[in-house]
């Protein structure tokens, strides 16, 4: 089932969530998310040692074991922003368990698992898993060292702590057993900090005008907010996409704000805007806001003037629905489970020269036997323009769509944008082999800028 929610930030940001439900699929027995690459991480921490208790395979008739792991956690940024994915690795140096049985294990049938506490500005856990490879192991002889790697992503600024917490040692030789290993008392020990800080804001630059009209030659009063501190800022008069000899420029004061008295002369002006810079550029300006010049140039005798004015819209966008239904594999065989993203239409009716972008990122796909990690979602996206829009859209790349996020759909900037679009896109779900059967869902979340 997906669910819609909406949460503008200013009028020009739009998101949507969508859950996509899907039937009937499978893992490998004892794995629970796709790791990502260790080639990724760059800083190692110092290890840490908690005490731990394993538990044996009851087919191995020993009691549990309580003895001491060592263990590290290791990160790919210490210093992410707000909403960017950390890859993480848990690399258990020195194992508290060991082979249970007398029974030499072979090379490459060992696949561990665990779990990652968060502490500090960001609270919870995270999954990580390790590939099926070891080195053999001689009966009742200790486990060699394994690392396990997952993803989180930061929803907090601040000081961010790291823990190993429990682990799982799953060995697949005869018959499938796991060693199941929890921290005695946790959390264990912090083995990483790292410290976020707040995306940089979207352009909150803003103008307000003292007057929406006036005759040819008025100064209309402008009324600059959350601009540069200090920036050269120019006020101008715009015809359409073209701006008009009406200029003022001058400097911003120490808290980002003006007031400016511009003249407007030409008689076909529409509207003002403010820029930062020496031209404009939608990243750095506000506006245009609506003005109109009222032409007081003698009428013919027995003549009327007719009036008239075009309101700018905003930038918005719908769905024809919230539920993806994907199709079922089969135990065993995993594959692609493919669907059709519900079709989204743009709305670009703000009559500017900034384009727009619409982005998406998943979640991990989570059902009763574990998960599906976010980087097994592709897509292939499909954009259509309606006829008669000023901007042509353009379809995101296929490919992966991920937890980090992809584009869907794109228009550029230009001197007059906008129009009607849809958005569609193929999607399509890379299912291991042997994922327990059941539902899992993710959540999609779409954002219009």
């Amino acid at each position: 089932m997906l669910s819609a929610t909406r949460r503008p930030r200013r009028s020009a940001v739009v998101r949507r969530r969508w859950t996509a439900a899907l039937g009937a699929v499978a893992l490998v027995a004892g794995t629970a998310s796709l790791a990502a690459p260790a080639s990724a991480l760059a800083v190692a921490a110092a290890p840490v040692d908690f005490a731990t208790h394993c538990v044996p395979p009851p087919i191995a008739g020993i009691p549990p074991i309580d003895g001491t792991t060592t263990a590290e956690i290791a990160v790919d940024s210490h210093a992410p922003k707000v909403g960017d994915t950390v890859t993480v690795t848990y690399t258990v140096a020195k194992p508290a368990a060991a082979n249970p049985v007398d029974l030499a294990l072979p090379a490459d049938i060992m696949t561990p698992t665990g779990k990652v506490t968060l502490g500090g500005a960001q609270s919870g856990s995270l999954t990580v898993t390790g590939p099926k490879k070891n080195p053999p192991v001689p009966g009742k002889g200790a486990f060699p060292p394994f690392s396990m790697t997952g993803t989180f992503t930061v929803t907090a600024p601040g000081s961010i702590t790291l823990s190993p917490g429990d682990y799982n040692i799953h060995t697949s030789y005869i018959m499938e057993l796991d060693t199941p290993c929890t921290v005695i008392t946790p959390p264990a020990p912090v083995s990483e900090t790292i410290t976020a800080t707040n995306q940089p804001g979207a352009n909150e630059r803003a103008i307000r005008l003292a007057t929406a009209s006036g005759k040819p030659g008025d100064r209309v009063t402008v009324t600059g907010t959350k601009f540069t501190p200090l920036a050269s800022i120019t006020v101008a008069g715009r015809a359409g996409p073209a701006e008009t000899a009406d200029k003022l420029t001058f400097t911003a004061n120490a808290t980002g704000g003006f007031t400016a008295r511009l003249a407007v002369k030409d008689k076909a002006t529409t509207g003002i805007v403010a820029y930062e810079g020496a031209a404009w550029a939608a990243e750095s300006g506000a506006g245009p806001a609506a003005y109109t010049v009222i032409d007081d140039t003698p009428l013919p005798e027995n003549s009327q003037k007719l009036n008239i004015s075009v309101a700018a819209g905003t930038l918005s966008m719908s769905q024809a629905g919230d539920a993806v239904a994907m199709s079922a594999v089969n135990f065993g065989n995993g594959g692609a489970s493919t669907g059709d993203l519900k079709t989204v239409t743009v709305k670009d009716f703000r009559g500017g020269p900034a384009g727009w972008s619409l982005t998406g990122k998943v979640t991990d796909f989570t059902g009763p036997g574990g998960r599906i990690d976010a980087g097994a979602l592709s897509w292939t996206p499909v954009c259509a323009t309606k006829q008669g829009s000023p901007s042509t859209c353009a379809a995101g790349s296929a490919g992966v769509v991920g937890s980090a996020g992809a584009s869907l759909a794109s228009t550029p900037n230009g001197a007059l944008t906008g129009g009607e679009f849809t958005v569609d896109a193929k999607v399509s779900l890379n299912v291991p082999a042997f994922t327990p059967p059941g539902a899992y869902a993710a959540v999609l979340t779409l954002t219009l800028t």
